[in-house]
C-alpha cells in the first residue's frame, strides 16, 4: 500500500487546514479525486473529497484509521471504490470482504451514522470486467440490505447506450474517468437518495 503514501500525506494535510467541520465525506478512488465541482456541488453538507489516487476498496480500508482520525461527528459517509479492485484482478467476494471491512470501522468510530456506496460504473476500458462488475455490485447491493443506514446508489444502468454497452459520451478519452456529463449524471442520481441528501437542502442546491 506504500505507493499510496503521498496521496493521503496531501489528505491529512487538507484535513488539517480546514476551516470548517465536514459533516459529509467523500472517500474512495480516483472518481471521487477527479471530481473537482464535488465541494461546490454539495456546499449546502458541508463536505470533503477524501478520494485518493487510483484507490482500491482495500486501500480505502487500509487507510481508514489513518485518514479520519482528526475527522469528527460527520453526519453522512459516500463511498465509491471497487473497480480498481477487479482491475488488479481481485474476485467480487474480496470486494465485498473490503466493503464490510470498511463499514465496520465506519460503525466502530461513527456509530449508525448514514453511508452510501455508489455501485461500480460499467466502464469503457473495463468493458472485460463487466461481469464480474454487474456481480460485486449485485452482492454489495445485498450486503446494504442488512444495515439500515448503509444505502446502495444504483449508478450502472444509467451509463449504457441502448445496446447495452458504456455510452462513449459519459468517458473521457482514457475510457475509463467520467466527464462532465459523466458527473452530471452521477449528481442527478445521488440526489434521489433523500436519505443521503434531504430533500430540503436539496431544493436549495
Amino acid at each position: 500500500m506504500f505507493w499510496y503514501h503521498d496521496d493521503v500525506v496531501r489528505l491529512e494535510n487538507e484535513i488539517e487546514g480546514l476551516e470548517y467541520k465536514p459533516k459529509m465525506v467523500f472517500y474512495g478512488s480516483s472518481t471521487f479525486t477527479l471530481w473537482n465541482d464535488l465541494t461546490t456541488v454539495f456546499k449546502d453538507y458541508n463536505p470533503i473529497n477524501l478520494g485518493f489516487g487510483g484507490s482500491t476498496l482495500a486501500a480505502c480500508t487500509w487507510y481508514f484509521d489513518r485518514v479520519f482520525k482528526n475527522i469528527e461527528d460527520i453526519d453522512s459517509i459516500v463511498i465509491y471504490a471497487g473497480d480498481n479492485d477487479l482491475g488488479d484482478g481481485r474476485h467480487p467476494e474480496e470486494v465485498y470482504l473490503y466493503l464490510e471491512n470498511l463499514i465496520a470501522k465506519i460503525r466502530a468510530k461513527y456509530g449508525n451514522i448514514e453511508c452510501a456506496v455508489i455501485s461500480i460504473k460499467p466502464s469503457i476500458a473495463r468493458f472485460h470486467l463487466l461481469s464480474s462488475i454487474r456481480y460485486t455490485n449485485t452482492i454489495v447491493k445485498n450486503l446494504t440490505t442488512k444495515d439500515d443506514n448503509l444505502h446502495f446508489i444504483d449508478i450502472y444502468n444509467k451509463f449504457l447506450d441502448q445496446n447495452g454497452n458504456p455510452d462513449t459520451i459519459f468517458f473521457e478519452a482514457d475510457g475509463l474517468h467520467f466527464n462532465a456529463l459523466g458527473y452530471e449524471l452521477i449528481v442527478n442520481t445521488l440526489k434521489t437518495n433523500s436519505e443521503i441528501f434531504p430533500q430540503k437542502i436539496l431544493e436549495e442546491i
